[in-house]
């Protein structure tokens, strides 16, 4: 409660421009989690293992065509991946890889896209932040040499508050896109890294 207190202050104060550039940096990067999230974790990961067994159940059967129009029906990178393999499998080799491959080119930038902005966010409200705290300490200065003496010791307050509410709000919006860049980023790296090695072992499986 004292901190929402406090960082309500730094809303109030001569500063509140900055603090509201912070709030919105959080609105957004909260939004950007949220979507990437949604993507990885629901629309790329869920439900892959029992896509891939079924995949395997149709084709240990031989029967190709099934498997691919299952396939047709998930809508997922490591659907389309392997629905390249499908489709290309009388081709040869070289034509599968190659289908593989701008499956990859296709699907790659779509798994990793934007998460990238949740590092820039959390840079950039580190940035702002500390131009708040530079702010403040200006007023601190100021009030030093210019404010009356009856009122130097509240503009001083003032000028202190100012510098801590816009250093804790920078940090406060800066430490959890940190945390969720990281793992956004280690759920897509996996994504892809899932995605060759079911593709490969699907290529090995179709070719035997």
């Amino acid at each position: 409660m004292a901190l929402i207190n406090f960082l309500l202050l730094g809303f109030q104060s001569s500063a509140s421009l900055i603090m509201w550039i912070l709030l919105f940096v959080a609105f957004f990067a909260a939004g950007l989690f949220v979507e990437r999230f949604y993507y990885l974790f629901v629309k790329c990961d869920w439900g892959s293992s029992a896509f891939m067994n079924t995949i395997s159940k149709y084709i240990k059967a031989g029967d190709f065509d099934r498997a691919s129009k299952y396939a047709e029906t998930v809508n997922s990178p490591l659907a389309k991946g392997v629905l390249s393999v499908l489709s290309n499998r009388t081709k040869g080799a070289k034509a599968i890889k190659k289908a593989v491959d701008e499956v990859f080119l296709t699907e790659g930038p779509r798994i990793k896209r934007n998460i990238f902005l949740l590092n820039t966010l959390a840079n950039l409200s580190t940035l702002i932040g500390l131009t708040g705290t530079i702010f403040g300490t200006m007023e601190c200065f100021d009030a030093i040499a210019n404010a009356p003496a009856a009122q130097r010791a509240q503009q001083l307050a003032a000028g202190i508050s100012i510098t801590m509410s816009a250093t804790l709000m920078g940090l406060l919006v800066a430490v959890p896109c940190i945390l969720t860049h990281g793992i956004l980023t280690g759920k897509a790296d996996k994504i892809v890294e899932d995605m060759d090695e079911k593709t490969t072992k699907l290529i090995n499986a179709v070719e035997e």
